[in-house]
């Protein structure tokens, strides 16, 4: 098989055949992604997903992941030598890291650690700091009844004070330094300043390590590059 047997390529076509292909857009989500590619250095090539016209509802982008959510990557040499389809933004980290060697330990104890963490953004951070988002910032606020925010508001502070707490005389989240724990995590960090606009509802005032790991992870030249591929517009 091809990269232009997948019926994606045909939305998106493929200028560089030879490098990973990305699809996304650069939501927290999509960026952990991109992030990757630049910390890894894989030359890859990112199409956006436009939301604003239901690019994920496509067929084309269906047949990639069926699941119509980004991100999503075609590895046109993937293992042996085969292109590898592959969607969820925490396989997608796995798979770069050990295609890679960086970003997530050969020694089991510290590889289980990190993925400990991943974990607890897939299934924490991320879907609490989004419903968060949702109903403080999107469509939900039109929302008269207080307690799903409230909810919300109250598990994503929780969250915040669990890594608070993990940050504890340690720069990164996991392993022995920077890793793919770090990579899923602060995007979503991030959003809750950048895109949602809800310190005040977390307690982020009184966190004492969060906002400095947060700096750190901003400071990285691949994150800063990663959080616009593909560009918005």
């Amino acid at each position: 098989m091809q990269l232009s047997d997948f019926p994606i390529t045909r939305r998106w076509p493929a200028r560089h055949p030879d490098r990973i292909q990305l699809y996304s857009f650069p939501t927290s989500n999509g960026v952990k992604a991109s992030i990757m590619l630049e910390e890894t250095g894989f030359p890859y090539e990112a199409h956006r997903v436009s939301f604003s016209t239901d690019d994920q509802m496509t067929p084309e982008f269906l047949s990639l992941n069926p699941n119509n959510k980004i991100p999503a990557i075609i590895d046109p040499d993937g293992p042996g030598g085969k292109p590898l389809p592959l969607w969820e933004s925490g396989a997608i980290l796995i798979y770069l890291a050990e295609k890679s060697g960086r970003f997530l330990s050969d020694d089991p104890a510290k590889r289980y650690e990190t993925l400990q963490w991943l974990m607890f953004q897939m299934g924490g951070i991320g879907p609490m700091f989004g419903q968060l988002g949702f109903f403080h910032a999107f469509a939900g606020k039109e929302i008269e009844d207080p307690r799903p925010k409230a909810r919300y508001a109250a598990e994503s502070a929780r969250l915040l004070k669990v890594l608070d707490a993990r940050l504890a005389n340690r720069e990164w989240v996991a392993g022995d330094g920077y890793s793919i724990a770090d990579i899923a995590i602060f995007p979503w960090v991030r959003s809750i300043l950048a895109v949602y606009k809800a310190t005040d509802l977390v307690g982020w005032d009184q966190l004492d390590r969060v906002p400095d790991a947060l700096n750190r992870f901003l400071e990285r030249p691949a994150v800063q590059a990663g959080l616009n591929r593909p560009p918005r517009t």
